[in-house]
């Protein structure tokens, strides 16, 4: 993953931990005081988001603890690899698109971050500028042409 990826990980972890969590026993503790927690459903809500808060952040630590930064300063814009920036052209649309290519953690397709395991990447790794590829996507095959490799 990317520094930036790595780092809202990191942030994101410590907003569940500094600011949900203790929302979440504030919110246990007051559906206890109202009573029979047995048909309470404000307190059975309350423990179903605990555990869900749990499990957010023993996923977050556990990719956390397991990821691999990749740096990507330094090297030459030359081909399409792993962090890079790709402005690229629909061949039969004349439409441009820009694509940045993160980890799968980071992937947000509406924000122009896709994962580098995904169709379209795997297409473009270790392209240069002007190449032109064929990319298998679910709306069916789409060509593509690099105009620009540059890193952000």
């Amino acid at each position: 993953m990317t520094q930036q990826g790595y780092e809202n990980l990191k942030s994101e972890l410590h907003r569940l931990k500094t600011v949900e969590r203790p929302k979440n026993v504030k919110e246990i503790e007051e559906a206890r005081a109202h009573g029979d927690i047995s048909e309470n459903a404000e307190f059975h809500a309350a423990k179903e988001r605990q555990s869900h808060l749990e499990g957010r952040m023993a996923l977050l630590e556990d990719k956390l603890a397991r990821a691999q930064v990749i740096e990507t300063s330094g090297q030459a814009p030359d081909q399409v690899r792993f962090g890079v920036t790709v402005l690229l052209r629909d061949v039969e649309t004349e439409e441009e698109v820009t694509y940045r290519i993160v980890g799968e953690d980071e992937s947000d397709v509406s924000n122009g971050l896709i994962s580098v395991t995904s169709p379209v990447a795997r297409a473009l790794l270790g392209k240069e500028v002007d190449d032109e590829v064929r990319v298998q996507v679910p709306k069916g095959t789409r060509e593509f042409e690099i105009l620009e490799i540059r890193f952000d």
